[in-house]
């Protein structure tokens, strides 16, 4: 408004040509005025002229008349008349009076609400112009979490909508892409329904073949839901079996194969930390360490009992340290992880699988949950931890011993010697047995000795165990059972005397000769693998066709003379 009248005062003096404008130009726009006069009006340069703008006529204001009202023009602004009322000069107006223009005094002031949230978008009004009715229906305390500030759109259970509760409905938020996905999803998981109720009907069908039947006696053929799932369940558990069941049947061959020389008792042993122990260090890696007495341990028995090795440790891992600890194949049959059974987290040796008459089989172990299938063919010893003076597996040898010498012509069951040694350790309580019987003897054969009897004193002496009347029975190494006993032997020692000459013999024999077989087993075995690789040639060539066959058979024959 002053500027206005500023103008139209300026524009009554000739002297100054500023043109009209509503607001004050800035100091840019006089520039390019300046610049666009200058140009038009261009003349040629004189030498040292100063082509700058300068007022020529300043402004001056009458400051005597300060306190007076600058003049105003009616014609030249019509719309500061001052001759107009107040009135006219404010439009009219239909609203409602202004907040501005309440007075305070008059109306009590109102709580300025908060701001919304505009860090994830602009709220939405659609509620406020459209749900006031539901807004007022709404009787659930306001969440602080509604960022929107909109009642009807309070998160819960009390909202009606969309995804977030809001205005518009689930199926306006879903792409044809959800729609198709939920589609695939649905028809998916009906295929997958039908396909597992016809698995589950074709798995609990008939037995096929009487060996099936039979081999799973308390699941018999019949339609029944019950049959129908039983028979399910042991198909499925047959499958998973090649994963948690020997990898045979009879794990060893039958001994009628093998020949009547064989021992008639079977001693299974274990490996880790009853015949080796294992240590890891950073400086040494793994080093493993034999058990003291072991090679005495393995060839004396080896007399008497058909030895076997059974380990839960995997081949490629127990092969090398069995081959090692047994050059001269002393023991038989050697089993690892793979024939093992795997029940609730563990390995387990089922004895069943050896083949073997349990009534005549030993396992020696030093965990129980290796022998609880079998666990009274077990002798369950502590585990070996290094020490260089152990003496706890030679300690061993008299009762095991003593066993084989029992089941020479008679039918022992070894489970029920087991029995009688249960809870007590077994080396201590059979060398005291042992020396009670020894007593008991001598007492026997100083009583006979007195009463001069007619017979020999050998004769009555067996007799006297129960042996019979034996006097001309002969050992295998010659030694005369009569006379033995004459001598104050028992029976035990005379078992006892032919062992030790047996270990002897073959102890001499492996001094001797045990290089020599130690090659004839290495050129053995080279020969064997050359053989396989043959056959596996072969067998590859044999895929080619029969005329690379026919032209390597060719290839092969020696040239014919002519």
């Amino acid at each position: 408004m002053l500027s206005r009248a500023v103008l139209s005062a300026l524009r009554a003096r000739p002297a100054l040509a500023v043109p009209r404008a509503s607001p004050l130009a800035s100091t840019s726009q006089f520039t390019a005025i300046r610049f666009y006069a200058q140009r038009n009006n261009r003349q040629p340069p004189k030498k040292a002229q100063d082509n700058t703008w300068k007022s020529s006529n300043p402004i001056k204001f009458d400051e005597s008349n300060k306190s007076q009202p600058l003049p105003v023009r009616p014609d030249v602004q019509p719309e500061f008349d001052s001759a107009a009322a107040p009135e006219r000069n404010t439009p009219p107006s239909t609203e409602p009076s202004q907040p501005n223009a309440i007075d305070p005094d008059e109306a009590p002031a109102q709580p300025q609400k908060p701001l919304p949230d505009l860090r994830f978008g602009i709220p939405s009004t659609f509620g406020e112009e459209f749900g006031k009715e539901e807004a007022k229906s709404h009787t659930k305390e306001h969440d602080p979490n509604n960022i929107t500030d909109d009642p009807v759109r309070e998160p819960g259970a009390g909202s009606v909508g969309g995804r977030g509760g809001g205005e518009l409905p689930k199926s306006a938020f879903e792409t044809s892409t959800d729609r198709r996905r939920n589609r695939m999803f649905h028809w998916a998981y009906l295929a997958a329904l039908a396909t597992g109720i016809l698995g589950a009907t074709y798995l609990g069908r008939n037995w096929d073949t009487e060996e099936e039947e039979k081999a799973n006696p308390e699941v018999p053929s019949g339609w029944g839901l019950g049959l129908m799932y039983n028979r399910a369940r042991a198909r499925v558990n047959s499958q998973m079996g090649y994963y948690t069941e020997p990898t045979f049947p009879k794990l060893l061959p039958d001994k009628s194969v093998l020949g009547d020389q064989q021992p008639p008792l079977t001693l299974v042993l274990s490996l880790e930390d009853l015949l080796v122990y294992s240590e890891w260090s950073t400086k040494t890696g793994w080093r493993t360490a034999k058990r003291p007495g072991l090679d005495y341990f393995l060839r004396y028995l080896s007399q008497y009992y058909e030895l076997v090795i059974f380990t839960s440790v995997k081949y490629m891992d127990a092969d090398p340290i069995i081959r090692k600890l047994d050059p001269f194949r002393i023991v038989m049959w050697p089993l690892y992880r793979e024939a093992t059974r795997y029940e609730k987290g563990e390995y387990v040796k089922d004895l069943s699988c050896l083949n073997r008459d349990l009534s005549k089989t030993i396992i020696i172990d030093t965990d129980p949950a290796h022998v609880k299938l079998q666990p009274e063919n077990a002798i369950v010893l502590p585990k070996w931890k290094g020490q260089p003076r152990d003496k706890g597996l030679v300690a061993l040898i008299p009762f095991l011993e003593y066993l084989a010498m029992l089941s020479q012509g008679s039918n022992l069951d070894v489970r029920n010697a087991i029995k009688s040694f249960e809870g007590k350790d077994i080396p201590t309580e059979f060398a005291r047995r042992e020396a009670k019987m020894r007593e008991e003897f001598n007492r026997d054969l100083a009583a006979e000795k007195a009463k001069k009897p007619k017979h020999s004193l050998g004769g009555a002496v067996m007799g006297s165990l129960g042996i019979g009347k034996q006097s001309g029975m002969v050992l295998a190494d010659g030694t005369s059972v009569s006379e033995g006993l004459a001598q104050g032997k028992m029976m035990s020692d005379l078992y006892r005397e032919i062992g030790q000459k047996n270990y002897e013999a073959m102890d001499k024999e492996i001094r001797e000769n045990g290089e020599k077989w130690l090659k004839e087993m290495a050129e053995e075995e080279k020969k064997l693998q050359e053989e396989a690789m043959k056959s596996m040639k072969s067998s590859a060539f044999s895929w080619l066709g029969s005329g690379a066959g026919a032209a390597g058979a060719a290839g092969d024959a020696p040239p014919e003379k002519k």
